[in-house]
Formats: structure tokens, C-alpha cells, sequence
């Protein structure tokens, strides 16, 4: 199974940072090729939540949807995710967050997913590659922007 791995520094404490991400209901907001998210269960503590993802392609003019578990630490400062179901065949990750002092984070981020096609070969595979990995560069740039927001 494909793994993917990216990392940035953010110019923010962690606390807010982590605020950010956790709200998820808010990333249609800020990330572009993201057409909508809707949150359709939370736990009494927060910990856990199931939101269903709609995301655009553009370069192929088509939309890719699955539902999504989170398990929230917050005093880990980290989300443990996994597809339940959705369009590709599975996908799971890690974000987690570090202090690097009292003013910036860094966000790591892993992701591993299948997305198998009939008769799909090596140079499709490797463009669904570069686009996992050009998306889960955006989120974390969104993510960092966001959080780097001057009057939050």
C-alpha cells in the first residue's frame, strides 16, 4: 500500500494549530479542492468524529467522496483517521503536532491508501500518486496558512 509523507513548520503555537485542524467543519472554507465536508457524528468528549468528504479533481473534472473516521488526543495533539468507505479502497494516517518552542508547530503528516482500478497501469498509478501527494500538500499549506492568520 502506498504511503505518503510531508511535514511543515508553522509559524503558531501548537494549541491554536491543533484548534485549526481540529475544526474540520471549517476546511471547505479554506481549502480549495475541497467541495464540502459535513460532520454526521461527534462524541460527548469530542475525541471521535465521522464526517463525509467531497473532493474535487480538476484535472480529470470529477469528484471523489468518502466517509471518515477521526480519533482525536488531544493531549497528544494527534488524529489517527481511517476511510470507513468511500471511493478508493482504503485510506488511513496520522497527523501529529509538535511544539518546536512557544511559537511554532510541526505538522506531520502520513497517509497510506489503495485505490485499485481494473486493467490500471504504472503511469496511472503514478499519477494517483502525485495526486494524493499534491493533496495532502495542500492540506497542510491550508492548514499552516490558516493557522498563521494574523487576529486569530
Amino acid at each position: 500500500m502506498p504511503k505518503i509523507e510531508q511535514s511543515v513548520l508553522i509559524d503558531a503555537p501548537i494549541e491554536h494549530v491543533y484548534s485549526v485542524a481540529r475544526d474540520v467543519e471549517a476546511f471547505p472554507e479554506f481549502m480549495q479542492d475541497l467541495r464540502s465536508l459535513t460532520l454526521t457524528e461527534r462524541s460527548a468528549d469530542g475525541s471521535r468524529t465521522v464526517t463525509d468528504w467531497v473532493g474535487l479533481i480538476r484535472e480529470f473534472k470529477m469528484t471523489i467522496k468518502w466517509t471518515q473516521e477521526d480519533l482525536w488526543d488531544e493531549a497528544a495533539h494527534r488524529d489517527v483517521f481511517k476511510m470507513l468507505h468511500g471511493d478508493m479502497d482504503s485510506m488511513s494516517g496520522v497527523w501529529q503536532f509538535t511544539s518546536e518552542g512557544e511559537s511554532a508547530t510541526r505538522f506531520d503528516s502520513s497517509v497510506e491508501y489503495e485505490y485499485n482500478v481494473a486493467l490500471i497501469g504504472p503511469m496511472v498509478k503514478n499519477l494517483i500518486r502525485k495526486k494524493m501527494t499534491d493533496n495532502l500538500q495542500a492540506t497542510l499549506t491550508a492548514i499552516k496558512l490558516k493557522s498563521e492568520e494574523k487576529g486569530q
